[in-house]
């Protein structure tokens, strides 16, 4: 007789242990598929749990545009503005990037969107995405971002000094993506008999190697835009190799406004702090506002994301700088530390580099009349000689001798 498991009829004790083989068998099939019902519904439990965190991450109300993961924009002031906005209730997130263009292409392809950056590239690059009526600019607070020119170079002491030998200087620069590259970008327009000049120009892969290079090497600047902590590990590596800093301060320069706003303010700054042997070391120069800026919102095409961003706006409008300061951090200390000089303080060192531009000024008008006879003649200039006219399309700005033409 055959017998299956489970079967009630008697059988030889052989029959009977297959028969108990058997039934283990078979638990042991149900024990295995249990387990495996088991992984199965954690599986699906794990992977719904992640399909709604993504979708949380997607439909987010604003995304907000920064720099580097561990930058300041990124890593203390996104923070800060993305608790503001949920107080108000909008959901947002940080995305990294390579910095203040990027951000404007990325509000400029999504209007609804919000980035970091600093002023004075926002006025360089606006006309790149459709001239600054492009975007809004929200907050425009106390938190500025400086300009530092480093060399070893004892004859290089003034911002005159580095542009009137800005064709024999080479210039090293952070990453060509960088706000530092975009900040001397718009310094070569708006001085184009200055800076402008300058035919030497190199990347680093980053500011710390850009400062290495320019101070291991003859004849050399570096230019980079940083906050101005004098517990930056930079101020210390330009002092232990041989460097000095180099004030970037010139009309010029403290003459760019934007919407009748200055693109530029010129910042007594601390770069050491003091000990029990020496005081403190403080440099003037000129430093730009950092800037959150979004895009225009009749731009945005979704009429209720419309409305959102239009809610959005006005809320951060509302807010007071503090709010959007982070929390427990050194930006609170550096603004205690860093004073903005009057016009009449400025003026002090403006004369500085201005005095270097006269020394500079009956070479330049002989090298320009060079060059313009041999425009003239259909020869081209020699090499590193001063424009005979102004470049196309480029601002006024004042010769070299700092004076009106």
């Amino acid at each position: 007789m055959l017998l299956t498991c489970g079967s009630k009829h008697a059988a030889p004790r052989t029959q009977r242990v297959e028969a108990a083989d058997c039934r283990k068998v078979h638990c042991a099939t149900l024990l295995m598929r249990g387990r495996s019902s088991v992984r199965n519904v954690a599986i699906l439990l794990s992977t719904a749990t992640l399909l709604a965190i993504s979708s949380t991450a997607h439909t987010a109300d604003f995304t907000i545009n920064t720099g580097g993961e561990s930058g300041a924009y990124h890593s203390q002031f996104c923070p800060m503005l993305g608790k503001r906005l949920t107080e108000a209730g909008f959901t947002s997130t940080c995305e990294t990037s390579a910095g203040t263009t990027e951000n404007m292409q990325r509000t400029s392809d999504h209007p609804a969107q919000l980035g970091y950056g600093q002023l004075d590239v926002l006025a360089l690059k606006a006309k790149e995405f459709g001239g600054a009526a492009s975007f809004q600019r929200l907050r425009m607070d106390d938190v500025r971002e400086c300009i530092f020119a480093v060399t070893k170079d004892k004859d290089i002491a003034s911002y005159g000094d580095v542009a009137v030998n800005a064709d024999q200087l080479r210039f090293v620069l952070p990453p060509a993506q960088s706000g530092s590259t975009a900040t001397f970008d718009y310094l070569r327009e708006i001085d184009p008999y200055g800076v402008g000049r300058a035919r030497d120009v190199i990347h680093a892969a980053n500011t710390d190697e850009a400062i290495r290079i320019a101070l291991n090497s003859e004849r050399s600047v570096a230019l980079f835009v940083q906050f101005p902590d004098p517990d930056n590990a930079r101020f210390k590596l330009v002092r232990e190799n041989g460097g000095h800093i180099v004030p970037v301060i010139d009309r010029t320069i403290l003459n760019q406004r934007v919407d009748g706003l200055p693109v530029y303010f010129a910042q007594e700054t601390q770069v050491e702090n003091a000990n029990w042997l020496t005081s403190g070391t403080k440099v003037v120069t000129a430093c730009t506002p950092l800037v959150v800026f979004t895009g225009q919102t009749s731009a945005v095409t979704d009429a209720a994301q419309r409305e959102v961003h239009q809610r959005m706006t006005e809320a951060v409008a509302r807010l007071r700088g503090d709010d959007l300061m982070p929390e427990a951090s050194i930006f609170a200390k550096v603004i205690k530390r860093t004073r903005e000089l009057t016009a009449t303080g400025a003026e002090k060192f403006v004369a500085i580099s201005e005095q270097a531009r006269d020394k500079a000024a009956p070479l330049f008008e002989k090298a320009r009349e060079a060059a313009r006879k041999a425009v003239q003649g259909g020869h081209t200039p020699p090499e590193g000689a001063p424009e005979a006219a102004p470049p196309e399309g480029a601002p006024e700005a004042a010769p070299p001798d700092g004076g009106q033409r």
